[in-house]
């Protein structure tokens, strides 16, 4: 069967992918950006495709051409610089399914979420549950999954949250303690999706995909914490109001580029549970899925692993550290340690007519890089000038006054810390 799976280098659609893939089917992925995933997933074919820009069923039609069945992975947690619920969930989504039902599309699996419903808490669940109402009104074979919180050996959003509490090494803050939620494995969503794909599944019908069990996050986290070989630690029962400001401050990011998980829409989502009704889908499929305690036990954690969680939340300390030294390197140029700049440039022979325009730019430079940073899209590109603009001070700055490398403070010096730091904000700068 030639497939599409859309979202597919995603933490559930890069499983089903590779799944598929396996199972021999011919498979294509599509994403906004798919030239890592190219070289990722060598095995699939891919197609560029941004639902920001396919909102009508005609924009679709010309991508679907000679596919059997279409498995749509593609999900975002809330509206930000680079998403749109309400566009993505819904606008863009059920103009796929009406492309689907024009190219007679044979089967269309879609990943939705469990707690979808139009009076759910957030957006999310809300429109979610629109793109479920439009599928099933749909006169063609379709099935839609709905998966609790989905554990991989891949980590991303929630459950990179989830390692990177589990990794702090004092206590171990847990806010919404008392959540309840359902987990499952990623593997075992592939299975289903690729089970949704044969002649015997059932079609037309709604599944929740998960393991019955119910845990509380508190459970998740301090198991998480044990697997990954880290001493036990207290578990602290974060405020809701300091959670409340902390999803605050994630939301803003958000409107920079930054997917955190610790948005107020996952806070509402964990605070209104996670739980399901699995039972039909155990029964239809004759998936047995795996325990909470059996996806831990099956994939031993590694030293990436506990990397991971230890560097998780070092990640945004590192990137606001950064933008904060050079704003401050602008500003203290400018204001307080003028007097101390003009005279270094006068010792490094510059005139006084260049030297009050280059302290300007060069203050202006730093200032404006520092806030450069704090832009997602742009952060990659910023550290690499960063380290550029470093290297370039770094030498003018030794041809012109050398004797400053012996100066007890240690202006020169300072610098390769700096350098160190910013090539290691660029190493784990990769969300996924």
């Amino acid at each position: 069967m030639r497939v599409l799976v859309t979202g597919a280098y995603g933490l559930i659609g890069a499983a089903c992918l590779a799944r598929l893939h396996r199972d021999g089917h011919e498979v294509t992925g599509s994403g906004r950006a798919i030239a890592q995933a190219e070289r990722r997933a060598p095995y699939a074919k891919w197609i560029a495709a941004d639902y920001r820009k396919l909102t009508l069923a005609g924009d679709w039609l010309p991508l679907l051409e000679g596919f059997d069945a279409v498995v749509n992975c593609v999900g975002v947690l809330q509206d930000g610089m680079r998403d749109d619920v309400q566009r993505i969930h819904v606008a863009a989504t059920s103009a796929l399914f009406a492309a689907c039902e024009r190219a007679g599309v044979k089967r269309v699996v879609h990943i939705s979420a469990i707690g979808a419903s139009r009076s759910a808490p957030t957006a999310f669940a809300r429109s979610k549950a629109e793109a479920e109402d439009d599928l099933s009104r749909r006169p063609i074979d379709w099935v839609i999954l709905r998966p609790g919180l989905v554990l991989a050996p891949a980590v991303y959003g929630g459950t990179a949250m989830l390692r990177g509490l589990a990794g702090l090494p004092f206590v171990t803050p847990v806010l919404e303690a008392d959540a309840r939620l359902q987990v499952v494995s990623v593997e075992d969503v592939a299975a289903a999706v690729s089970h949704s794909l044969t002649p015997e599944a059932r079609v037309r019908v709604k599944w929740d995909v998960a393991h019955p069990q119910v845990l509380t996050l508190t459970t998740v986290v301090t198991a998480i914490r044990d697997w990954l070989g880290f001493r036990k630690r207290p578990v602290w029962r974060v405020p809701r109001g300091l959670g409340t400001a902390v999803a605050g401050l994630a939301d803003l990011l958000g409107y920079l580029g930054w997917r955190s998980p610790a948005r107020s829409t996952a806070v509402r989502q964990l605070a209104a549970g996670v739980v399901g009704a699995p039972a039909p889908w155990i029964a239809a499929s004759g998936i047995e899925p795996k325990s909470f305690e059996t996806i831990l036990a099956q994939q031993p954690s590694s030293v990436a692993d506990r990397w991971f969680a230890r560097l998780f939340l070092f990640k945004p300390v590192a990137i606001g550290g950064l933008a904060l030294f050079w704003i401050l390197t602008g500003m203290i140029t400018l204001g307080p340690g003028r007097a101390a700049a003009m005279g270094h440039l006068a010792a490094a022979g510059f005139p006084p007519k260049l030297a009050g325009p280059t302290l300007v730019l060069g203050a202006l430079f730093d200032y404006f890089l520092g806030l450069a940073l704090l832009v997602r899209p742009a952060a990659r590109y910023v550290l690499y000038a960063m380290l550029v603009g470093t290297g370039f001070y770094l030498l003018i700055g030794t041809i012109l006054l050398p004797q400053l490398w012996l100066d007890p403070l240690g202006p020169y010096l300072k610098i390769v810390p700096m350098l160190i730091a910013t090539l290691f904000t660029l190493a784990i700068l990769d969300e996924r």
